[in-house]
């Protein structure tokens, strides 16, 4: 009896220790709202959207201590429709939205496998959007990141299948993040391979972000086809009663701009551009204990033969009603030029129209 006794004493010291050097994380975002769309060529659109703010999902993350600052990390996210309870996405994945394992140090940086957002992405999301690429003034409503309902072979897309990812610690202020996605195409390992790379400082109110990225557009049918490239460059500052944000994008080569919808304002078949230039400012600014103002203009200048030149005008209000629960409301409006055709979404849909407005609530949890 007695034995019996200090072993189940040891099982359970040795159990308090595996979990304490293992942790994982239930966590996930709500958010659902009223989304009037305006504009587009077959009318108007009063719908229920979800993920206008930030995508709804639910995702599981963990990390396990291996000794020496050494950790094993994984992810897996999936995205769901708050409106209707279906997943965010028409390809059937579970974990659309990100799923990888790998290994973080202290010392070392952390290098993870997967499916992973762009380093392109993620600078314009946390460095240049003022919108935090949200509701009705998201950035990629003309940067060239795509979204769950655009044509899916934009250059540098949200995220990455197959990706090799490697991120820096921070050394004084500097930090770097390099990918590598595999095409996987038979028969040629370059064919739909995608490479970006990223570069951060962060001193004090400042920050400032760079990424570029090429995307080879070969298939195994078509294996002479023209690799796309984009470069961005982000500011932000705050100046405490304001914070400032500025963006630059330059973007060149197949499917470097492709984030038009297609039919949008016109049956006629249209052809992306090749050769653009997008320019951003913007600010966030707080009122009160928990509201916050946003505000940014964008431009996509394009110099192709065509010239079909746009700008985006838009403006948000959020509040938090706590930590974790927030309301929003946000307008934009985007003025198409010489038949461009790009459409004002939010986070998750790409819109109808070249005006929309929303208002809704976002819960994490």
């Amino acid at each position: 009896m007695k034995k019996s006794l200090i072993s189940i004493a040891i099982l359970g010291a040795l159990s308090n220790v595996a979990m304490a050097q293992s942790n994982v994380t239930l966590y996930g975002i709500v958010d659902a709202g009223i989304v009037a769309e305006r504009g587009g060529i077959n009318g108007n659109v009063t719908k229920l959207g979800s993920g206008t703010a930030s995508a709804s999902r639910i995702g599981f993350k963990g990390t396990e201590d291996l000794g020496g600052g050494l950790s094993a990390i994984f992810k897996l996210e999936a995205g769901v429709k708050t409106d209707d309870g279906a997943l965010d996405n028409s390809t059937n994945r579970l974990f659309n939205r990100e799923a990888y394992v790998g290994l973080s140090s202290k010392t070392a940086g952390t290098l993870t496998l997967g499916r992973q957002y762009t380093p392109y992405y993620e600078v314009l999301r946390d460095v240049a959007d003022p919108f935090a690429m949200g509701m009705a003034g998201t950035a990629k409503n003309l940067f060239p990141v795509g979204s769950t309902s655009a044509v899916a072979n934009v250059t540098t897309g949200t995220r990455n299948d197959n990706a090799v990812v490697y991120k820096t610690p921070s050394y004084y202020g500097f930090s770097g993040s390099v990918s590598y996605s595999l095409g996987e195409q038979a028969g040629d390992s370059g064919a739909q391979r995608q490479i970006g790379a990223s570069g951060l400082y962060t001193n004090g109110d400042l920050n400032v972000g760079i990424a570029y990225n090429t995307h080879n557009n070969d298939t195994a049918t078509n294996p002479n086809l023209r690799n796309g490239y984009n470069t961005l460059v982000g500011v932000n500052y705050n100046f405490k009663v304001v914070k400032a944000y500025f963006a630059y994008g330059n973007n060149k080569g197949l499917n470097s701009s492709n984030v038009a919808v297609p039919n949008a304002y016109s049956t006629v078949p249209y052809g992306n551009s090749e050769n653009t230039v997008n320019a951003l400012v913007g600010l966030t600014a707080p009122v009160g204990d928990a509201g916050t103002v946003m505000a940014s203009y964008t431009r996509k200048n394009d110099k192709d033969p065509l010239n079909r030149d746009a700008t985006q005008l838009a403006v948000g209000y959020s509040y938090a009603l706590s930590k974790r629960t927030s309301t929003y409301v946000a307008f934009a409006k985007i003025n198409n030029k010489n038949g461009a055709a790009y459409t004002v979404g939010n986070n998750t849909e790409s819109g109808t129209g070249d005006k929309a407005f929303n208002l809704g609530v976002k819960h994490s949890f």
